[in-house]
């Protein structure tokens, strides 16, 4: 029986009269006309909406939660710093014992700095090659997405051309348009920023292809380029020790973000010792970068993955899981497709269009599987083999709701 969602609803009327759009940003986007739109608990790989709908989650927070949702030991390390203050007119020293666990387990970082989300780790990373090389131009790969700010937001509302005047894009897994833009601008690409892998929205996910991140170390290398990997959602669930460890390169600047704290509100930016200076000068900073307790969470949640080698755990795990997906799927009829890394699943079911896997995913929302139809998902670490057994009923019976394969179900 298809979950039902009234408060929800109730509460999204609420919200649009004080809210633009009722709820904003990319929680908006991916609003159900019927589904759930607030939750009122969350416990290990579960919440619950403000109907009392239970559902197995997916999206895990888009990244943040990978230990689990309220994990004990990240919250008595956060409970912990609030006893003796939060943000004050200092730094606390956990900041340091942050910086020196992300140097001691990440494998090409020299130091680190902290701030709120993904976006400023991002940002503050452009700044920082731009003043290590006196350069303007940044080469990102198309569509890839580094955040919201006006350089990351070709022809959107509120952006002029000047903001992207200096950022430069080419196709992923494309060397060869990296070394035509460096013959067009020899001397004026300060940086190439790039995630570990494709995962752009509405199709699969692409790994890079046999020496592709060696090639693209050796063209930074050459010309003087900065070379920044955001692994803001990739972070911690692909190699503890970087992504870059697991893919053979070594890049200067790294982005972090989302699974840093457990949902603690928290972004890192990590680097080699040649780009300290220019890190030291860049005037980067906010209100809440020095908040302490998410500080402690993070640590907490870093040391916690180190003792569970948490991206193994998760590498496992999804492995398994989109294994007996694809084995539900095939048993319908329908040829599901998992694309990315396992920790970070893309679904799509083979169709002309996406409003088959869209059905299908909506089925299983109202079932108690929450996922997303155009983004990829996660696991973490407190998914269980309960929850496996779960979601592969749940995803059995939403393809029995889709019903046979049919031409017309396939179009759309």
């Amino acid at each position: 029986m298809a979950n039902v969602t009234t408060k929800s609803d109730e509460t999204f009327e609420r919200a649009k009269a004080v809210i633009p759009g009722g709820i904003s940003g990319h929680y908006g986007s991916f609003v159900r006309k019927n589904g759930p739109k607030f939750f009122s608990k969350s416990e290990g790989s579960r919440f619950w909406d403000v109907d009392g709908n239970e559902y197995i989650d997916l999206m895990c927070a888009y990244g943040p939660m990978v230990l689990g949702y309220n994990h004990p030991v990240v919250n008595e390390a956060a409970l912990e710093q609030l006893k003796y203050g939060n943000t004050v007119s200092l730094a606390s020293p956990v900041m340091v014992d942050l910086a020196e666990t992300l140097v001691d387990m990440v494998d090409a970082a020299d130091w680190a700095m902290f701030s709120k989300n993904g976006g400023d780790a991002t940002a503050q990373s452009v700044l920082i090659a731009r003043a290590a090389t006196g350069r303007k131009k940044i080469v990102k790969i198309r569509e890839g997405y580094h955040g919201v700010a006006a350089w990351m937001q070709e022809d959107r509302p509120g952006t002029t051309p000047a903001d992207t005047e200096h950022v430069l894009e080419i196709p992923w897994n494309d060397l060869e348009a990296f070394q035509a833009l460096i013959d067009q601008y020899p001397s004026d690409i300060a940086c190439f920023i790039s995630s570990a892998y494709e995962h752009s929205l509405f199709r699969d996910n692409a790994l890079p292809a046999e020496g592709y991140w060696e090639g693209i170390e050796a063209l930074c290398r050459k010309n003087g380029i900065v070379l920044i990997i955001d692994e803001v959602r990739t972070g911690f669930r692909i190699n503890l020790r970087g992504a870059n460890v697991e893919y053979g390169f070594t890049p200067d600047l790294i982005c972090l973000g989302k699974a840093i704290a457990n949902g603690f509100p928290l972004a890192a930016l990590v680097g080699s010792d040649a780009m300290k200076d220019a890190a030291k000068e860049v005037y980067f900073t906010g209100t809440q970068f020095f908040n302490a307790a998410p500080m402690a969470a993070a640590r907490a949640t870093l040391l916690e993955l180190q003792k569970i080698d948490g991206a193994q755990l998760m590498t496992e795990y999804g492995n398994t899981l989109n294994q007996g997906l694809v084995e539900v799927a095939s048993s319908h009829g329908y040829d599901l497709i998992s694309s990315g890394v396992p920790a970070m699943p893309y679904y799509r079911i083979e169709s002309p269009s996406l409003k088959l896997h869209s059905a299908w995913v909506d089925h299983c929302v109202s079932r108690g599987l929450y996922l997303l139809a155009v983004h990829n998902n996660f696991v973490s670490t407190a998914h269980s083999e309960k929850d496996l057994i779960k979601i592969l009923e749940i995803a059995d019976d939403a393809f029995r709701a889709l019903g046979p394969p049919s031409s017309k179900a396939i179009t759309g």
